[in-house]
C-alpha cells in the first residue's frame, strides 16, 4: 500500500507551519519501511537573504531538519496507535554527511528507510538527492510525545 500526501495533509501529521515546514509533499509512503518526500527549494524563502545573498545555499541544518520531518511522517503513518495527533521529537543525528550545494529552483527528494523502533523512538536511514545526486545523508532517530498535538 502507497500513501501520498499534499500539503494540507502534511499539516495533519506534523505541527510545523510555514516558513518551517519543510516538506511539500508526500510522494509514496510504505508503512513501516520508506517514505518518499520532496521539498521544493524557492529562491523566496527567507534565509537566502543571508545565507549567501552572492550565491544562495540552502542550509545543511535545514536539509537535515527536512529529513527529521520525512521521518516523524513515516513513524506517523507506520504507527496506527499513535497516528495523527502525536509530534515526534527529534531525538538524534549520526553520521551527518553533505555532498552537494542545494540552490533555488531545486526539488530536494527525501528518501527516509525505517530501521527499527523500540517503544517510541525510531531508527531510519535518511538521504536527501537533487537530480538524482546525493546531497546529503544522515541517520537519524525521533521520539514520539502522546502529550501533544497537532
Amino acid at each position: 500500500m502507497s500513501i501520498t500526501l499534499d500539503t494540507l495533509q502534511i499539516q495533519e501529521y506534523l505541527p510545523h507551519r510555514y516558513p518551517f515546514l519543510l516538506v511539500d509533499r508526500v510522494l509514496a509512503c510504505e508503512p513501516g519501511v520508506s517514505l518518499l518526500g520532496l521539498k521544493n527549494v524557492s529562491f523566496n524563502e527567507p534565509f537566502f537573504q543571508g545565507h549567501f545573498p552572492a550565491q544562495p545555499v540552502f542550509p545543511g541544518v535545514l536539509i537535515v531538519e527536512a529529513l527529521a520531518q520525512g521521518t516523524g511522517l513515516l513513524a506517523s503513518l507506520s504507527d496506527a496507535a499513535l497516528g495523527k495527533g502525536v509530534t515526534y521529537y527529534l531525538a538524534a543525528v549520526d553520521n551527518a554527511r553533505f555532498k552537494k550545494q542545494v540552490t533555488p529552483g531545486d526539488q530536494l527528494l527525501l528518501h527516509i528507510q525505517y530501521i527499527k523502533h523500540k517503544r517510541h523512538i525510531w531508527s531510519f536511514d535518511c538521504r536527501a538527492e537533487v537530480n538524482g545526486e546525493l546531497a546529503a545523508s544522515a541517520e537519524i532517530m525521533c521520539a514520539a510525545s502522546k502529550n501533544v498535538t497537532v
